[in-house]
């Protein structure tokens, strides 16, 4: 964002224009392919590792599944073909409201095949149907994003990342609560195909709201070196700006123990011994709401303090929250404790993921939305994701909970000392691309 779009947001004054940049076209475009874009994770995630352990299976299984979400973090390897492919008939609509349509028919079909294996009979069939609603939904995420960023002005960057964020935990939380509830009455093949209905949101959204206005054209790539050249390039631009290096390490370890974290809670209230109900209750809609609270003050404090000092902010309190997991662990099975626990949390993660996806989308150059995203975002939770996968389930019956909790936490310091020093070193800025300052 250019320091006149950030005069004009500030400079805003009365209740209506408060409200009214929430109530813009390219601000409802941002929450409803939010709403597409929660869902999947919640299906392959909390949904699952729930569906999982009411199966039997053991934990190291059980978190493995959590590898499913690296596919996410693959999505910067075919994310030049969403920038660069034209598909045949569709593409008259535009290049990323065509990639919507196929992308969510694809997420639909994923979901629904999901929901017709049995764990307990084949973990084999239920690792490849995971891993496909993870290619699906990452697929998805490309178009979304690049939608999203493209679709939003410089000026919109915050309150639009806060509007996805919105979207985003709605469809989240929602296909989650659906999915208990009708698991718990007809369950989960049902409970998965009734979820299929949350990619729909983003796909009317493109049809309706049409092609981005800010989308640069690029043309279509043919032959061995223009596809080389396509998935290089836009990481080369990325990386020749000043400070690429330290934004892209800070992009790597900033949410390490977060990440860590928020995979393994559903392992924590099954061992406490929650029902579906008290965890659809607390987790899922106390949650919920928390996670708004914490987007709303998002939006204030990104106008008050500016991109840098809300960041920072958001760092640390994602640093804090983990510790209320450790006290929940030590505390045990606890009513009042789960919704104080899962209330920080949340409000944590709310605020953050304003800022942060408002910083993230303010580096991408417009040329090279959908690859520079992918790279970003999928950069951004790798490294929790493998850790989680590969050894959170072992950790976890080696330390326990608490002492587990209390190492994310350390976990998270590196990133908040990373983003410091790059605020002292003027990185921060000089790393935006396009997309933060050209309407």
């Amino acid at each position: 964002m250019s320091d006149a779009d950030r005069a004009a947001a500030s400079g805003q004054r009365g209740p209506w224009a408060a409200v009214r940049p929430y109530l813009e076209k390219e601000s409802l475009a941002a929450f409803f392919v939010g709403v597409s874009s929660g869902f999947p994770y919640a299906m392959i995630g909390a949904t699952l590792t729930t569906r999982l352990a009411q199966e039997g299976i053991d934990k190291k299984t059980v978190t493995a599944f959590t590898l499913a979400f690296l596919v996410y973090n693959l999505k910067v390897f075919w994310a030049w073909i969403v920038d660069g492919v034209r598909i045949p008939v569709l593409g008259r609509l535009g290049q990323r409201v065509s990639w919507l349509l196929v992308a969510g028919a694809a997420v639909i079909a994923a979901v629904v095949n999901l929901a017709l294996v049995d764990p307990s009979a084949s973990i084999q069939a239920t690792v490849v149907a995971a891993l496909l609603v993870g290619i699906a939904g990452a697929t998805y995420d490309i178009v979304i994003d690049a939608y999203r960023i493209e679709t939003l002005k410089p000026y919109q960057l915050g309150v639009g990342s806060g509007m996805s964020q919105y979207g985003w935990r709605i469809g989240s939380a929602a296909a989650g609560a659906l999915a208990l509830v009708v698991a718990a009455r007809l369950g989960w093949s049902a409970a998965y195909v009734a979820c299929a209905a949350f990619a729909l949101p983003a796909m009317l959204t493109g049809l309706i709201v049409g092609e981005p206005a800010r989308h640069v054209v690029a043309g279509e790539k043919r032959g061995l070196a223009a596809v080389r050249k396509a998935i290089v390039g836009p990481f080369a631009e990325f990386m020749r700006r000043s400070g690429a290096w330290l934004v892209l390490a800070f992009i790597l370890v900033h949410k390490i123990g977060d990440t860590l974290a928020n995979l393994t809670f559903r392992l924590l209230f099954n061992d406490l011994g929650y029902t579906n109900d008290e965890i659809a209750v607390y987790d899922v809609a106390f949650g919920f709401w928390a996670f708004l609270v914490g987007i709303f003050f998002g939006g204030i404090l990104y106008t008050k303090l500016g991109l840098k000092r809300s960041v920072l902010l958001a760092l640390v309190l994602m640093c804090v929250s983990n510790l209320s997991f450790a006290v929940l662990a030590a505390a045990g099975h606890s009513n009042w404790g789960l919704a104080a626990a899962i209330g920080f949390e949340n409000f944590a993660s709310g605020y953050g993921g304003v800022v942060v996806v408002a910083y993230f989308s303010a580096l991408c150059n417009l040329q090279f939305t959908a690859a520079q995203y992918a790279l970003i975002s999928a950069a951004a939770s790798v490294l929790g994701r493998v850790l989680t996968g590969t050894t959170a389930g072992g950790v976890i019956q080696a330390m326990g909970y608490v002492d587990f909790y209390l190492l994310t936490t350390l976990l998270a310091l590196p990133g908040i000392l990373l983003f410091w020093f790059m605020m002292r070193r003027g990185m921060i800025d000089s790393a935006l691309g396009t997309a933060g300052f050209r309407n």
